[in-house]
């Protein structure tokens, strides 16, 4: 079952009285692109997360966000120096420009410097277990929504592959009606000239088989996103030489039909993992 490559997840963790939030996205890319979004100190976690991250995506650009939303004040320091400092100026400016003294306790406290509030220092180690629980929850969501992203891409594809298959069909026809129309009205000799030019057996016959391999892929397992691309291209250079080969507006209409769905094809295998 093929898989997208669009998702999100979200999980939610908390660690005594530390509180945060993990947030999994991804995007379209050609390889597995991981981005980190982490509080400081956390940084050494990179390495574990990408390799939680590859056992369950192949390809995409996916962006980890960890936020603390909560964590304890391990001490709060009263700087009595500094409030020395704050009063002996406060003093000679009233001295100086004769100001009244309603220099406030509250007014102190909030003065830059004067209470210096010490935060919980988050150890990378200890908060791994924890943060490794909400990404893998928060991975699932995201592998999920992938999932309903496949089902829709499967969908999506099949309905142009049978479009090509009868395009295909139309082409055959006509030119058997063209070389039995051949034979009627040319010689031998400029039929079997005819015949050679305009022989489009072998590009027909692999265009239904790379039709086929693109069903098998559907229901492939793992990442078939390039495989797909790759065969969508050769469909292409088959089409091309079909429409090179045989000059008639039926066989024209057909081949341009065909290289429109084989363009859908190519931009659908880029959202493919």
């Amino acid at each position: 079952m093929i898989h997208g490559m669009t998702g999100f997840g979200s999980a939610q963790f908390s660690l005594g009285g530390i509180r945060g939030l993990v947030e999994v996205k991804s995007q379209n890319h050609r390889y597995l692109d991981v981005v980190y979004y982490l509080p400081a100190g956390l940084a050494s976690l990179e390495n574990r997360m990408r390799s939680l991250i590859s056992k369950q995506a192949r390809r995409g650009r996916v962006t980890v966000s960890v936020k603390i939303t909560d964590k304890p004040l391990q001490k709060l320091n009263f700087n009595k120096e500094a409030v020395k400092e704050y009063l002996k100026y406060a003093n000679v400016l009233k001295k100086e420009f004769g100001l009244q003294n309603d220099l406030m306790l509250s007014d102190l406290i909030r003065l830059p410097g004067v209470v210096e509030a010490k935060e919980t220092q988050i150890s990378a180690d200890k908060i791994w277990r924890i943060i490794e629980k909400s990404l893998t929850s928060a991975l699932a969501s995201l592998l999920k929504m992938r999932q309903r992203e496949g089902k829709s891409l499967q969908a999506d594809i099949r309905n142009l592959l049978n479009k090509m298959s009868g395009h295909i069909k139309r082409i055959q026809a006509r030119a058997r009606d063209l070389l039995r129309d051949g034979k009627k009205r040319l010689t031998d000799e400029e039929f079997l000239s005819f015949q050679k030019g305009c022989d489009i057996n072998e590009e027909l016959i692999r265009m239904a088989h790379y039709i086929e391999e693109f069903k098998r892929l559907l229901k492939a397992a793992g990442s078939v996103g390039k495989r797909m691309d790759f065969v969508a291209q050769e469909m292409q250079r088959e089409t091309n030489t079909i429409g090179a080969k045989v000059q008639d507006t039926t066989i024209s209409n057909a081949v341009i039909a065909l290289k429109s769905k084989i363009e859908k094809l190519r931009e659908q295998a880029q959202n493919i993992e």
